[in-house]
Formats: structure tokens, sequence, C-alpha cells
């Protein structure tokens, strides 16, 4: 399998997580990181994978406030009778 399909494919791996799932990965690999106790080319993957997740998760985030913000300005917000 060559680098682009495999980097391809973890991507879409990434790109179906839930932002719980992704933020929960990417703290596992934090930790992971931390310890220190991983050989040096898994802890440049891991810090890639986590990078990605990252993305992942600030995309979320951000998905989310323009849902929020929408909400907001059609007046649908909490506490309004319609």
């Amino acid at each position: 399998m060559s680098v682009e399909k495999e980097s391809s494919n973890k991507l879409d791996d990434i790109s179906c997580l839930s932002f719980d799932k992704a933020l929960e990965e990417l703290e596992k690999i934090a930790r992971m990181l931390e310890d220190g106790k991983i050989p040096l080319e898994d802890a440049i993957k891991a810090y890639e994978r986590g990078a990605e997740l990252n993305r992942h998760c600030q995309k979320k985030l951000l998905d989310a406030q323009m849902i929020i913000e929408k909400i907001t300005k059609d007046g649908i917000g909490v506490g309004e009778s319609g």
C-alpha cells in the first residue's frame, strides 16, 4: 500500500469519529507522548495522528458553534416561546 493511500485511509478513519471519541484518542496519545516510553518513530506517528485528531476536533467545535449561532440568529433560543 502506498504512503498516500495509507494516509488517506487514516484520514477517512478520523473523519468518521465523533468529537468525544476523537478527543479520547487524542488524550490517550498525549499521555503516551508525555510518558516518553515509546520509540521515536512511534512517537512521530502518534504526534501526526494527534495533529489530525486535533484538526478534526477543532472542525467539530466550529461546526457546533455555527449551528448555535444560527439557532440564536433565527430566534430559536432556549426559553423562547414560539
